[in-house]
């Protein structure tokens, strides 16, 4: 088969992004309610969990060096439910992955995994929550407002989540997944309103990135405010978010899944494809053939996500690791996006099945697009047949002409000549650091 000719395509939406980062942080944390709330001299429990928020190592610093500053005595909580395998060891690992260590920070890092019942939800579940945490005398989360990968409510992914299911460890996660959008969405919200009154919660600072993967605004959100501030905080980020700018789409070709681009491995929100349970898909993108290449190095052999592709390259089941992935998947409750798709030995093999299947007549008339990630796609590589959709689009424009698609001898792509600044293109390079 003759592939079609690909051209790179820029979108250039007008993006905000706070451009002091460490001194917006301290000021949030100094202007706020927290000395109130915390005794003078207190310990501060700072809770960082495993979403990959680009800046959390800068902001994490700030909030240290700001708190110190203050005469408190921070600490730093893991704050990731079950992720890391479960494992205290595990979840230390994924924090020093973005630079969150006691060397860099000057302040202990404690990731154990026991909890303390305090109560019980609505439903009649135990509600656990982190023994370091609860034995701090404040409590400081930072973390990311979005929308989730695998519902939608008033409370999404933000500073409720990680109170409830991060600070729940893995008890906590699982009391809440195993009701499915029950417990995402009615059990969730009963348990952080709990937890605001029956915990030393003080202060969380709610992070809002804009389509660059870049903080666009940074909000304080405090415990009598939040259950006002963070739905209207998720609207905005909603609104941020980089998305997919065709309506239509018959082949989308993603180079690499990975929980540090979405904690669903690739976004639905970018790929149109919801993939949970009883719940239909999103109206857009419509996608007819979704196939991955590869997964990331962060990801550490966890493939969750994988289920959303129709087709994929044999090297992804490869480099699976079956524990993370599995826990990872089975304390989600959302099991039909762990299905391993058709595998192919090349991406070339891919790519041609995409084309033979995408219900196009002629490779042609195929549109295709091509991703790195479902995180950075400010640029991405279109076939000829959405020319028209490009030049009629006021935030798309052309950066090359149209080339052939880069297939080295053993039928790879290169990924790397095709995403130079991605993540996957600045590690090949040396360029990319973490933290």
């Amino acid at each position: 088969m003759e592939f079609p000719p690909i051209a790179q395509v820029r979108q250039s939406v007008p993006q905000p992004r706070v451009d002091d980062i460490p001194g917006t942080v301290r000021r949030l944390i100094r202007e706020s309610r927290i000395t109130d709330r915390v005794p003078a001299g207190g310990r501060v429990a700072v809770g960082v969990g495993s979403r990959g928020i680009n800046t959390i190592f800068v902001i994490a610093k700030a909030a240290i060096d700001e708190l110190k500053a203050m005469g408190f005595h921070p600490f730093i909580v893991a704050a990731m439910g079950s992720h890391g395998g479960n494992t205290s060891e595990g979840q230390r690992e994924l924090l020093a992955e973005y630079g969150i260590t006691p060397d860099r920070l000057g302040v202990e890092v404690k990731t154990d995994m026991e909890t303390t019942v305090i109560g019980t939800s609505p439903i009649g579940l135990p509600i656990h929550f982190d023994n370091n945490a609860l034995a701090a005398d404040g409590i400081v989360l930072l973390n990311r407002v979005k929308p989730h990968t695998d519902f939608t409510s008033e409370f999404e992914s933000g500073i409720l989540k990680m109170m409830v299911i991060g600070l729940g460890k893995r008890e906590g996660a699982s009391q809440i997944h195993k009701l499915g959008l029950t417990g995402m969405r009615e059990v969730l919200p009963a348990v952080g309103k709990f937890l605001i009154k029956n915990t030393p919660f003080a202060l969380g600072l709610a992070i809002l990135e804009n389509a660059k993967d870049e903080p666009a605004e940074i909000v304080p959100v405090d415990p009598d405010t939040i259950l006002d501030i963070e739905p209207q905080l998720l609207q905005r980020a909603r609104a941020l978010m980089g998305r997919l700018p065709f309506d239509q789409i018959d082949v989308l070709v993603v180079g690499e899944i990975g929980k540090n681009y979405s904690g669903a491995g690739m976004d639905p929100n970018v790929i149109g494809r919801l993939m949970v349970e009883t719940m239909p898909d999103f109206d857009r993108p419509k996608v007819t053939r979704l196939a991955v290449l590869d997964v990331s190095e962060e990801s550490h052999g966890n493939i969750v996500g994988v289920g959303f592709a129709d087709l994929a390259t044999e090297r992804i089941v490869e480099k699976m690791d079956p524990e993370p992935f599995r826990i990872n998947v089975l304390t989600s409750c959302f099991l039909e996006r762990a299905r391993i798709p058709i595998t192919l030995p090349t991406d070339q093999e891919v790519l041609r099945v995409c084309l033979e299947t995408c219900w196009r007549i002629s490779p042609d008339e195929a549109r295709v697009v091509f991703i790195p990630n479902t995180l950075e796609v400010d640029h991405l590589w279109v076939t000829p047949a959405l020319k028209a959709d490009v030049e009629a689009h006021p935030h798309l424009s052309f950066e090359t002409d149209f080339q052939s698609i880069p297939l080295d001898e053993a039928g790879t792509l290169d990924q790397e000549s095709l995403f130079p600044h991605s993540v996957r293109g600045r590690r090949a390079s040396g360029a990319y650091v973490s933290a």
